[in-house]
């Protein structure tokens, strides 16, 4: 009888690293998608199912829009009762959203043992909520897989070496294979009328950002002063912002969030990107494209130290750039369920449990 994994998803980044491990998961087990709804919007949710073929979700909670507190107690209570129904053998999370830290407390205090993608970043920021809930995360998974050789090392500074490691980005997996979709299916750059290496991507939605006017005017203000055309998804909160406050953005070409597709195609044909985004930043990358990052810190700090990625403060940044070891091949969703296996072989568990 196949072992029951239950995958716990709300956000947008999360979506596309579930698509490569998915895809692996099938051959061998049986895979419960639960979606908390943190991202409602069909253009920031639904349509990466589609264009990621990925199985849609057994369950969809609906929960969205809430404070961090609000949200995660009410994932939390959904989340319960639903583990208790199912009984999973694993319980898979990816990292760092309000839908993690909610299916990482439930599943801990019901002792069904976490597996955690994208474990290990450290900011030690404890005022942002996404260090908050990837560290809680980290301390009460039974695996954790890490994107980074960094993120192995904080890890063993935090007396967490057993069960953790190093598989290399499963977002660099789902690039690889959106690239090349993007490439026969995308028509975003003709719709657009863009030629590539002529515009820049724009994307901007965290809280602190879009909660101040004098914080959400600075960053307009930045991206008008761009020396190439700003294109710029925009999410429903800044959108919301954007017009609540009267900020100016006829400088900026403004649409729609995009599916996956779309969003590749823009990325990896793009001058480049400015971004307070987690994740968009290694996408950049993935294209070789390079990244200014709004805000005052960065989890990917080899981004930086690479000379892909800069802080949007730094304004003497000459770092050469050079290629990033750490992400691996393309080949991280194969190395995290190997790993999967082991971990239900008991010997392996038994040596877990070891001091």
């Amino acid at each position: 009888m196949k072992k029951t994994i239950v995958t716990v998803v709300g956000a947008r980044p999360q979506f596309i690293k579930v698509a490569p491990v998915s895809h692996q998961l099938k051959e061998k087990y049986t895979e419960i998608l639960i979606h908390t709804g943190q991202h409602f919007d069909k253009s920031m949710s639904d349509v990466f199912f589609e264009e990621l073929n990925i199985s849609k979700p057994e369950y969809n909670l609906g929960i969205s829009g809430r404070n961090h507190g609000e949200m995660t107690s009410r994932m939390l209570e959904k989340l319960e009762e639903i583990f208790l129904n199912i009984v999973p053998d694993l319980v898979l999370l990816y990292g760092d959203t309000n839908s993690t830290l909610a299916a990482a407390l439930a599943a801990s205090k019901l002792h069904f043992p976490i597996a955690h993608i994208e474990s290990g970043p450290r900011t030690y920021d404890r005022r942002q909520p996404e260090e908050v809930n990837r560290v809680f995360t980290d301390y009460v998974s039974a695996i954790r897989f890490c994107p980074t050789f960094q993120s192995v090392e904080n890890l063993k500074l935090e007396n967490m070496e057993a069960g953790t490691y190093h598989v290399g980005d499963v977002m660099y997996d789902s690039a690889i294979y959106a690239k090349q979709n993007a490439s026969q299916h995308s028509k975003i750059l003709e719709d657009l009328n863009l030629n590539p290496s002529d515009y820049s991507v724009a994307t901007i939605h965290r809280a602190e950002h879009t909660a101040d006017p004098h914080i959400l005017q600075k960053i307009m203000t930045y991206l008008h002063n761009q020396d190439s055309l700003v294109i710029f998804p925009m999410h429903p909160r800044t959108l919301q912002a954007v017009q609540s406050y009267k900020i100016n953005t006829h400088n900026l070409k403004i649409i729609p969030p995009l599916g996956y597709l779309d969003m590749t195609s823009l990325v990896s044909n793009a001058k480049q990107v400015v971004t307070d985004s987690g994740g968009l930043p290694k996408e950049a990358y993935f294209h070789r494209v390079p990244c200014i990052t709004i805000g005052d810190y960065t989890p990917w700090p080899e981004t930086v130290s690479a000379g892909w990625n800069r802080l949007w403060t730094d304004q003497n940044y000459k770092t050469p750039r050079s290629e990033i070891t750490d992400y691996g091949d393309g080949n991280a969703s194969k190395k995290i369920v190997d790993i999967i296996d082991q971990f239900f072989n008991l010997s392996y568990r038994e040596e877990l449990k070891k001091p």
